[in-house]
């Protein structure tokens, strides 16, 4: 939506040791079955070592609901799970059912990788009744199902709450991009950038576009020109140079840590689910604060989430289609995960996990906070649809946040890194 926050920074985090957690890699071919009617399907997605735990636990749910159904996992860090995913589908063998994203839709589809699960739905294999804000369309591109979502997050911006109370800011649902600035300037005269650097988030930049009637993607490529792009990057260079954004070597140097965390800035923009990444890094308190306005009113926002979709080449598409019903509206899983994936998108999800009866805490409390904070931007109407991704779109998100690091480092000016992104963003989709 990942870069959100330092995505590479996040991506590195989220690493985590296969072995360790004595997980079954995943194996040559296809799903298998055996004399006794038993099936197994290869299950493969991304994440820390916690995520792994956690959905352990909810197979092992599953696997006791379905005895006959046995499951193979394999996980990894996000961009070597993407890399080793690439090259089973490009081999033919893709896991039966695996984690996936909004980016990817378009793409996998393209190449024939994706399962439509709309057989399955009208087969009463999987269930697309019973979710939240419309999140069951989240995973459809050209009348096709595929993906069905998990978790719903929406883009926010993370405070350090101490030092926007000294400098004495108080974001509120409405303010705009001129308050932000001011706000920036209040918080670097209290001796702290104040934010970590806003310009190579593409899933900020994607609402900003929004609020004025445009979007990164449409359909069919870019839903915005150089002149857009080199507006949003002169403002971001600026404030690197001003100091109201953090210096961009500092922030490399603390990698993987956040900037906010590190006390190098006061604030970020990133998922609303990634609050308790601060929280389990940093030493203040922090919170979820409203994306600025262009107007006042219009935030541009959507929620994203992560989804669940099936390989095309699986050899048992009804038993895919019913572990992922189970994965989306099985009570007991939403007690398990929590918001790891985001908010639980089915209602008996939702309604099954309760922040408060986290044993930790300061956990709980986060979590609280991230379930308000969704709660208030469906009833303040100002979600919007997402548009799915054309294929490529992955590659344009990658260079999007390398180059507006290279500027923000001075390696490039902004002409030239408006230049050399439209130059291999059009190359990646195919325009």
């Amino acid at each position: 939506m990942n870069g959100e926050v330092d995505r590479r920074g996040l991506l590195k985090l989220a690493g985590g040791s296969l072995a360790a957690l004595g997980l079954t890699a995943a194996g040559c071919g296809g799903g298998s079955g055996s004399g006794d009617g038993t099936v197994t399907i290869r299950y493969a997605w991304w994440g820390s070592d916690d995520r792994a735990k956690r959905i352990n636990r909810t197979i092992e749910l599953f696997e006791k609901k379905y005895p006959k159904i046995k499951v193979k996992t394999d996980f990894q860090p996000y961009l070597d799970f993407w890399k080793k995913f690439n090259t089973q589908a490009s081999g033919g063998n893709p896991p039966d059912v695996f984690q996936n994203a909004i980016g990817f839709l378009r793409k996998y589809d393209q190449r024939g990788v994706l399962l439509d699960l709309n057989a399955q739905a009208e087969a009463g294999n999987l269930r697309m009744d019973g979710f939240r804000a419309g999140l069951e369309k989240f995973g459809e591109v050209d009348g096709k199902l595929l993906g069905v979502p998990v978790g719903s997050n929406s883009m926010a911006l993370v405070i350090d709450k101490p030092v926007y109370e000294k400098a004495g800011v108080t974001p509120k649902t409405g303010w705009t991009w001129d308050d932000f600035h001011e706000a920036m300037e209040k918080i670097r005269k209290q001796g702290r950038a104040g934010d970590s650097g806003l310009y190579g988030v593409m899933y900020l930049y994607d609402p900003y576009l929004r609020q004025q009637g445009k979007a990164f993607f449409t359909k069919d490529g870019l839903g915005f020109d150089e002149a857009d792009l080199k507006e949003w990057w002169t403002k971001g260079y600026a404030g690197v140079k001003s100091g109201i954004y953090a210096d961009p070597k500092k922030v490399a140097q603390i990698k993987p840590k956040s900037a906010v965390a590190a006390e190098i800035a006061a604030s970020e923009f990133t998922w609303d689910n990634f609050t308790v990444r601060y929280t389990a890094e940093g030493k203040s308190e922090y919170g979820l604060a409203p994306i600025p306005t262009t107007d006042g009113k219009k935030t541009g926002q959507y929620l994203g989430s992560l989804m669940l979709s099936g390989s095309k080449r699986t050899q048992h598409p009804k038993e895919v289609a019913q572990f992922i019903d189970f994965m989306v509206h099985d009570p007991e899983v939403a007690k398990i995960m929590g918001y790891d994936r985001g908010v639980p998108t089915t209602t008996a999800q939702y309604e099954a996990y309760k922040p408060a009866e986290e044993k930790d805490k300061v956990i709980a409390s986060v979590n609280k906070e991230i379930a308000a904070y969704e709660e208030q931007l469906v009833e303040a109407g100002v979600l919007e649809t997402i548009t799915p991704h054309p294929a490529g779109a992955d590659v344009c998100e990658a260079a999007f946040l390398r180059i507006a690091e290279e500027l923000a480092l001075g390696e490039r000016s902004v002409d030239e890194a408006v230049k050399q992104f439209f130059t291999e963003c059009k190359t990646a989709l195919g325009s």
